[in-house]
């Protein structure tokens, strides 16, 4: 048992006080604002918040979720070096024996603890909205398939199109299963997205990317996942996919419901070059990455210590940033024990200073 005393400290509360934790092994059992009730074991410099929580993340290190446990697990280690303990593996769109394949290759690491679950981003996307999704593997979602790969591991959730042929019927058997759905990389209308709302989901990937724009002649899926009150709005804050003005005006529209996602793709943590996403070849030039020879945006370079410092520089309160950055994911997907600081949850916590560089990072009760 010990107490780690703290002059600024992101509490349960959501606020930022002087405050101290107490760890048992790797789970806090106590905490609270004002001075510790013994003695502290140790004193932190900076705001210690819980460490961030990454819901929507392909790769980093040089590596991709999809390429199999080992790279996985390098992925995990670059993100988790910038203050990111919790995180979910995306899989971007293959032929289903290909993603059933993965699937099973990362549930050892979800049944481990090292990954909060699988994300299927695709193959149920709109070839209008594809992004860096290779268009010729796209399909309706044939319920069949959906319940193939989604009952093959440890789905947690899954992106839909929902103008495709059969997409309604999949929500809701996707919904049943207790995994989130995700309006997302879609053509839908506003009628079309709020009947997917109607249906069961409860997320959007990645607002305002890979969907229609919000006119206001034709608001596309982008007003009702914004404005509905069930919905959570992922927002991949680096300043390059939505202005960070948006963004901060987004938060502070629906400050329970918005989302900082990564979205980070192989070249995270490792610096500009040639990469793949899928079978997709990326080039990263400046840390924005494209796909080869096209204009078009193929994930991102960023880390979720990184959307906090764009948040914050944009106006956005730090106790609002850092909320979204871990208390807000976790409750997303329904992720126990991870987001907060208090009794119960696990020891993961980073240490930030002034300018939310990051200064120290705890997985499990232990300093990495």
């Amino acid at each position: 048992m010990r107490t780690i005393s703290a002059s600024r400290m992101f509490t349960p509360a959501g606020t930022i006080e002087a405050g101290w934790v107490q760890i048992d092994g790797p789970l806090v059992v106590g905490s609270g604002v004002g001075p510790a009730p013994l003695p502290p074991d140790e004193i932190v410099s900076g705001v210690l918040s819980p460490g961030f929580v990454d819901v929507h993340s392909h790769g980093g290190g040089g590596c991709n979720f999809g390429d199999g446990i080992e790279d996985a697990r390098t992925v995990l280690a670059t993100h988790r070096a910038q203050g990111t303990t919790t995180m979910m593996a995306s899989l971007v769109t293959g032929l289903l024996d290909d993603l059933e394949t993965s699937v099973h290759a990362l549930t050892p690491l979800v049944d481990a603890g090292e990954l909060a679950g699988i994300h299927l981003e695709g193959p149920w996307l709109s070839p209008a909205f594809k992004g860096a999704h290779t268009v010729t593997l796209l399909r309706d979602p044939v319920l069949a398939d959906v319940q193939r790969l989604v009952s093959a591991g440890p789905v947690r959730m899954v992106t839909m199109a929902p103008e495709r042929p059969g997409a309604m019927e999949a929500i809701d058997w996707i919904v049943s299963q207790g995994v989130v759905v995700a309006v997302g990389h879609t053509a839908a209308d506003d009628a079309c997205a709020t009947a997917a709302i109607t249906a069961g989901a409860t997320g959007a990937t990645h607002l305002f990317n890979a969907m229609p724009d919000l006119l206001h002649r034709a608001p596309g899926a982008a007003l009702p996942l914004w404005r509905s009150p069930d919905v959570w709005v992922e927002l991949i804050c680096d300043g390059v996919h939505v202005a960070a003005d948006l963004v901060a005006h987004v938060v502070a529209t629906k400050p329970e419901r918005a989302v900082f996602i990564t979205d980070a793709m192989a070249a995270t943590g490792v610096g500009d070059g040639d990469y793949y996403l899928g079978a997709r070849h990326v080039e990263v030039r400046r840390g924005v990455a494209h796909l080869a020879g096209t204009d078009t945006i193929a994930g991102s370079t960023l880390t979720l210590s990184r959307a906090v410092q764009v948040a914050v520089a944009a106006g956005v309160p730090i106790e609002m940033a850092l909320r979204v950055a871990t208390a807000n994911p976790a409750d997303y997907l329904g992720i126990k024990k991870v987001g907060r600081l208090q009794a119960g949850c696990f020891a993961d916590m980073v240490v930030l200073d002034d300018a939310q560089n990051v200064v120290k990072v705890m997985r499990r009760g232990q300093w990495l």
